[in-house]
């Protein structure tokens, strides 16, 4: 068990470090003014417009970092600062919504992969840990059980496939964003690489969450396997 929770705090003490190094860069980014003037809301419509989308909207949402695009009422969802915003890191975010749009639009596979493992992750992940905790007999649950035990690492396991096809998606829809930001006139040069630079990190809290899925998944094999043989 004293390995789990070195296992815990090594993975959240590297989340931590990158979540603050994305929040600075992202708040460094939001100091520099777009050379064209134009918001995040504007950078969002442009890029739809600019590759033939016309259904979906652009919407503001409350929170900070809170930004997505919702696939099932066709929304790209802005936070305030993103909205509003006529920074690099407001461009910057709202053409990676964007880039989504366009995957969904595209019918990309991996995010037409991901859409159909909403469901299933959703029951796993709220599953998984409380059977795990059974099957190992952790927290009053008796000597635990190997059935119940693969049981729940069986379930943890759909997380992780889903963690691991999220990188792709996440990087494809960044890539997009990038090479039509430039080829629009949106953001060129150092705007261009001070761009990059914040979507860069937001894309390594997803490798991040991905490391930590499949780290703790192998652990949980493991003592399953060592189980399975004493």
């Amino acid at each position: 068990m004293m390995g789990y929770f070195l296992l815990a705090g090594v993975l959240f003490l590297l989340g931590m470090a990158v979540s603050s190094r994305l929040k600075s860069k992202f708040n460094e980014y939001s100091q520099i003014p777009l050379s064209n003037g134009m918001s995040g809301r504007e950078v969002a419509e442009k890029m739809l417009h600019d590759n033939g989308i016309h259904d979906v909207q652009v919407i503001s949402t409350p929170g900070f970092l809170s930004d997505h695009y919702n696939p099932t009422d066709k929304t790209v969802n802005l936070s305030p600062d993103v909205f509003e915003g006529r920074s690099i890191s407001a461009a910057a975010v709202a053409a990676h919504e964007c880039g989504h749009a366009v995957q969904h639009a595209t019918a990309y596979s991996m995010l037409m992969l991901r859409s159909k493992l909403v469901p299933v992750v959703q029951i796993s992940t709220n599953l998984s840990q409380w059977v795990i905790i059974a099957g190992l007999g952790w927290m009053g649950f008796g000597g635990g059980n190997q059935t119940l035990l693969l049981i729940g690492i069986l379930l943890f396991a759909a997380s992780t496939v889903f963690s691991l096809v999220t990188l792709p998606v996440e990087y494809d829809a960044s890539a997009r964003a990038l090479k039509w930001m430039e080829s629009a006139n949106v953001a060129r040069g150092q705007e261009h690489d001070q761009a990059a630079d914040a979507l860069k990190w937001a894309a390594r809290t997803y490798v991040v969450a991905a490391i930590a899925s499949v780290a703790t998944l192998v652990y949980y094999l493991m003592i399953f396997l060592n189980r399975r043989d004493d």
